[in-house]
């Protein structure tokens, strides 16, 4: 008894294994890394000493073993993207006539005047110069992707001439593309769509958050002009620092804590209560079952924001429910139930409940359609034996039922959670964010029912600023995820993927 108690104690809770496999799995990375980059260069140094001159030449003009072959159309396209690569690198690229890039900057970047003092040549402009540094990035790795590659199309022309075969011509090439390297056909136009629209928005949105890119700030300074910052829009959440440090740190830990209180009722309250509402309407002596699915998936069928501004109006002060309440001498005062209005006294209590109330009509029906599915499939023989052995309906439910939905939609669970927590819709059309927060000196961009990612579209859209918009997006994503895969990584549905128990 004392051992598994021991047993117990000493196994580690899902968090701290969590982080114990990342911290290997960093590792891991780190060691193949550079035992792969030993045999890299291994190979590389084995192809420059065994290859051809034309082999050796491809190593400064790209394509030149392929002309060494009379791999003439080859060559010509590996030259002639070489040649774009060092115009890309020289010439620089241009928007309205002004460069960006290291030829364009005058005294730090802020153009260059005549004796007069008139402007000769604009300032470069921070944001098109970080976007095209990062376009610049890309471009010289996929370079040395192709130079590797022009090497490797050289070597492989040797091999085959030294065993006796002729070198493929760029008809046999194509062709292959077409049957063995299809996969390579089809996912190239995927790799550059995702680098061109997902990885280099992404790492821009990234810099962003080590910048002053603060148009409230610029256009105090009376600049256009923004520099690297390093960690310290990150240090503002904790440390206050800096205009954005009092925003930031006194609303980020309370923003952060309704987002996670949200998530968590929002989640579950759509998820049990579609539940009940399918094992109520699939209950045996239910009559007019296709009527009440109908009903409730109305909601559904009808667009979210017209659902979501339609209650906006319905709740509104002057709305039709507190005419209705007035009416009826329920209330002597109309009800603010959305917090709307800066004159709103009312706290935070009242908006927060109504949203999440308004959450469950529309969430519900989503989970009672998914889950009325699965109810018709779980095994009928698993419930006949538990009325054999003597099991109550609640026994039965929490033993077999609940088990088996849960089993079955963990991962729907899971990113309706990731999506509650990035709910835009819901919060933004019913409250806007409200009501307002302020200590009576300061008025907080972010209101009392914002989450983190309305209180990021404020920060962007509506106040531009950017860097504390990207610190936000950050800290959000590293949340979302680090919660996506404990949780994943620990339910049974990853654990036991093939199996019920």
């Amino acid at each position: 008894m004392a051992e598994a108690v021991a047993k117990k104690e000493k196994k580690p809770n899902p968090v701290g294994r969590f982080f114990k496999n990342i911290g290997l799995a960093i590792k891991n990375f780190f060691v193949n890394l550079g035992v792969g980059i030993k045999d890299r260069f291994v190979d590389f140094g084995k192809r420059f000493v065994d290859g051809s001159i034309g082999t050796k030449m491809s190593h400064f003009v790209l394509g030149a073993g392929n002309f060494y072959h009379h791999q003439w159309i080859k060559g010509f396209l590996y030259l002639a993207l070489e040649v774009l690569f060092i115009l890309f690198m020289v010439l620089c690229p241009e928007v309205n006539g002004t460069p960006y890039g290291w030829r364009s900057l005058g005294p730090e970047g802020i153009g260059l005047k005549g004796h007069d003092g008139t402007a000769t040549k604009p300032g470069s402009d921070p944001v098109l110069m970080l976007l095209f540094g990062l376009v610049t990035i890309i471009a010289i790795i996929a370079f040395i992707l192709l130079w590797l590659s022009s090497i490797k199309s050289s070597y492989k022309a040797d091999l085959d001439v030294r065993e006796g075969r002729k070198p493929t011509t760029f008809k046999q090439d194509l062709a292959a593309l077409f049957d063995n390297k299809f996969h390579v056909l089809m996912l190239t136009p995927t790799c550059i769509a995702a680098v061109a629209f997902t990885i280099l928005p992404t790492i821009f949105m990234i810099s962003l958050a080590f910048t002053s890119y603060n148009q409230v700030d610029m256009n105090a300074l009376g600049t256009k002009q923004f520099t690297w910052v390093g960690f310290e829009n990150f240090g503002a959440v904790f440390t206050g620092v800096g205009s954005l440090g009092t925003e930031i740190k006194a609303r980020f830990f309370p923003v952060l804590g309704w987002t996670f209180i949200w998530a968590v009722l929002a989640t579950f309250t759509c998820y049990f209560g579609g539940i009940l509402l399918a094992l109520l309407i699939n209950k045996k002596g239910i009559k007019l079952k296709k009527v009440w699915r109908t009903i409730f998936i109305l909601t559904i069928a009808i667009p979210q924001f017209i659902s979501l501004l339609t209650m906006r109006n319905l709740l509104d002060v002057n709305g039709p429910l507190n005419k209705i309440l007035m009416d009826m001498h329920i209330i002597n005062k109309e009800i603010n139930f959305l917090g709307l209005g800066s004159d709103y006294k009312g706290g935070e209590f009242i908006p927060k409940l109504m949203i999440i109330i308004i959450n469950m009509w529309i969430g519900i029906p989503y989970t009672m359609l998914m889950t009325s599915g699965i109810l018709m499939n779980i095994p009928a023989d698993l419930y006949e034996a538990a009325t054999v052995d003597g099991a109550s309906k609640t026994k039965m439910f929490f033993k077999i039922t609940l088990p088996y939905v849960i089993f079955v939609t963990t991962p729907y669970l899971i990113s309706s959670f990731i999506g509650n927590i990035n709910s835009f819709n819901t919060i933004f059309l019913l409250t806007g964010g409200g009501p307002t927060i302020t200590d009576g000196l300061t008025t907080y961009k972010a209101g009392g029912t914002d989450l983190l990612v309305t209180w990021l579209y404020k920060l962007t859209i509506s106040e531009q600023m950017y860097n504390a918009g990207a610190v936000i997006g950050i800290f959000t994503f590293l949340i979302t995820a680090t919660i996506t895969l404990i949780t994943y990584r620990n339910s049974k549905a990853y654990k036991e993927e093939d199996t019920f128990q």
